[in-house]
């Protein structure tokens, strides 16, 4: 039996977050209903208690309902909605004359939930919109009961100051986590001394792209859309795939366990987001653990060093 998940306190905010979570992107549509409900079911049974969702898909976009099935999936399972957590994604795009509400409004309809536990804001890509703005409309949400904590997803480091000093000065909620993508491969940012200055008690990490889109896994060509590729590293990343895979072998592990594994031993990670598309994978992943347990934190991470591909070539400050 898969031992169970060990869930870690987000600051001091009170939330208790698994060391696991599960997201959304291109994975409940490309999955049989009836495998989704069961793998979602062994996920809450060891632990794995916390969703990231998002509506992925623009206006004029071809649409997309992974959070409409993942509504679904959690009514058939039937789970009550305290014994768990959803971090729903918005996007700066659409912060628009009523802020992030109807962003939040309309993915509440699509899944049926009433309120997020965390929020994440994505790529800031708008110079039209003040960090002030987002702070304040944020606090708001908080206050109505909307949400609990919130964080941002591949922010720089400075831009993250800036938020807290603002934050500070004007007694609002500040950002509580940074969602960046950090694996064996993709280190320099999340390992840097930008962000290590910035993290400590009341902010941490949230791994995510951890497989980068499922290559360090094992699967060259995906068949799925997946994240950005900063640094143009993803031809070196495939390139060290069958030694990265032979590491694997000599630890006694997959090489989706030795890249959760590497992912949490980073001392500010507090939840590691996955991808898991089928319970075989969920419960491959699961093994990280003991991986973990056997090696250590320190001989993991000297093990993987060769792998580090983007030393160098992306900046630590972020984008």
């Amino acid at each position: 039996m898969d031992r169970i998940v060990p869930h870690r306190e987000l600051g001091r905010t009170g939330l208790e977050l698994p060391s696991i979570a599960l997201g959304s992107w291109h994975i409940y549509d490309r999955m049989d209903f009836a495998d989704a409900v069961a793998m979602l079911r062994y996920a809450l049974h060891r632990g794995v208690t916390m969703f990231d969702i998002g509506v992925y898909g623009a206006p004029g976009s071809t649409p997309t309902h992974t959070d409409v099935l993942w509504g679904s999936i959690m009514r058939a399972i039937g789970v009550p909605r305290k014994d768990y957590l959803v971090s729903a994604k918005l996007w700066i795009e659409g912060f628009g004359e009523h802020g992030f509400r109807p962003q939040l409004e309309n993915l509440f309809l699509r899944t049926g939930i009433e309120h997020a536990d965390l929020v994440v804001l994505g790529d800031l890509r708008r110079t039209d919109v003040s960090l002030e703005e987002l702070l304040t409309d944020l606090d708001g949400l908080r206050r109505a009961g909307l949400i609990h904590v919130w964080g941002v997803n591949n922010w720089s480091a400075d831009a993250i100051g800036a938020l807290q000093r603002i934050a500070a000065d004007r007694d609002l909620e500040p950002p509580r986590f940074a969602q960046l993508k950090y694996s064996a491969a993709r280190r320099s940012i999340p390992d840097g001394k930008p962000f290590a200055e910035l993290f400590g008690p009341g902010f941490a990490l949230e791994a995510s792209d951890v497989f980068e889109g499922g290559i360090l896994a094992g699967n060259t060509e995906p068949g799925r859309a997946i994240g950005r590729d900063p640094g143009g590293i993803r031809e070196t990343i495939r390139g060290c795939l069958p030694r990265f895979t032979s590491l694997a072998a000599e630890l006694g592990a997959t090489p989706a366990q030795l890249c959760v594994a590497f992912s949490l031993t980073h001392p500010a990670t507090t939840t590691t987001l996955l991808g898991a598309s089928s319970l075989t994978q969920l419960r491959d992943d699961l093994g990280a653990f003991a991986l973990l347990d056997r090696i250590g934190a320190t001989e993991l991470r000297a093990l993987v060093e060769p792998f580090w591909a983007d030393r160098g070539i992306v900046d630590p400050e972020g984008p």
